[in-house]
C-alpha cells in the first residue's frame, strides 16, 4: 500500500488538524478498547511509533516541539524508553542547529524502575527538556523528571507530541504539546467497554504505571 505524502518544512507550524491527518495517514489513530500505559482504558489509542516510522512525519511533528524550544539554553534532550526516544531524537537533532554539545539520553526501566543506565551522566546544571510521544497521566514522564532532578539538573520543559489530559497534566506549566486533546479515559473498573465485554488491547511498551 502507497503511503500518501504530506508536504512539510521545519519552519511551517503545523495546526491540530494536519498532526490529526498525519495520524490517520499513517494509521497512528486507533480505535477500540485499549488499556493505555497508565493503566487507565480508553476507545483511542495514540500509537506514535506508526507514525514517527515516516522520517518526514517524524521532522514535521517534532519540528514543532524544537520551535517551541529553540531559544532556550538546552544541553540535553531525554525520554523515557521506549516511546519517547524517537521524539527525543528529532526534537534534539533540529535543536542541535542551535547547541553542537548537545546530548540525547534515554532513560529505561529495571525490575520495575525507571533508571538512567548505559553509562548515560547529567551534569549538575544541565538544562534539560524532557520528551514524550504521549502524556495521559504523566507518570513516566514524572519519574524522568525526578532522576533529572537527582544528578541536579535543571528542567527547562517538557514536551509531547500528544497531550490527552487536555492540558490537566503540565508539569507547573513547563509542558508544551504539538497536539493538546482530551480524550475520555475510564478506571479499569468503572470501565463501560469493560463492562459490554468488549475485548481490549495492551499495545503500549508496559501493562500498567
Amino acid at each position: 500500500m502507497r503511503r500518501e505524502s504530506v508536504t512539510c518544512s521545519t519552519e511551517n507550524s503545523l495546526n491540530l488538524e494536519q498532526i490529526l491527518d498525519l495520524f490517520k495517514k499513517s494509521g497512528a489513530l486507533l480505535e477500540g478498547h485499549f488499556q493505555l500505559t497508565s493503566g487507565l482504558h480508553s476507545s483511542q489509542y495514540f500509537q506514535c511509533a506508526k507514525v514517527l516510522q515516516y522520517p518526514e512525519y517524524a521532522t514535521a511533528i517534532c519540528a514543532e516541539i524544537a520551535n517551541h524550544f529553540a531559544a532556550k539554553p538546552i544541553d540535553i534532550v531525554i525520554a523515557p524508553a521506549i516511546g519517547g526516544i524517537i521524539v527525543a531524537q528529532e526534537t534534539g537533532r533540529l535543536l542541535a542547529a542551535n547547541n553542537k554539545n548537545l546530548r540525547i539520553l534515554f532513560t529505561e526501566r529495571k525490575e520495575g524502575t525507571m533508571q538512567l543506565r548505559r553509562g548515560f551522566s547529567i551534569e549538575r546544571g544541565a538544562h534539560v527538556l524532557v520528551c514524550e510521544d504521549v502524556i495521559t497521566t504523566g507518570g513516566s514522564v514524572s519519574e524522568v523528571i525526578g532522576i533529572v532532578k537527582s544528578f541536579g539538573g535543571d528542567i527547562i520543559g517538557v514536551a509531547s507530541i500528544v497531550d490527552r489530559s487536555g492540558g490537566k497534566v503540565n508539569f507547573d506549566g513547563k509542558l508544551f504539546a504539538a497536539a493538546t486533546m482530551h480524550v475520555i479515559t475510564y478506571q479499569p473498573d468503572s470501565c463501560p467497554l469493560c463492562a459490554k465485554h468488549v475485548p481490549i488491547d495492551k499495545p503500549g511498551s508496559r501493562a500498567s504505571a
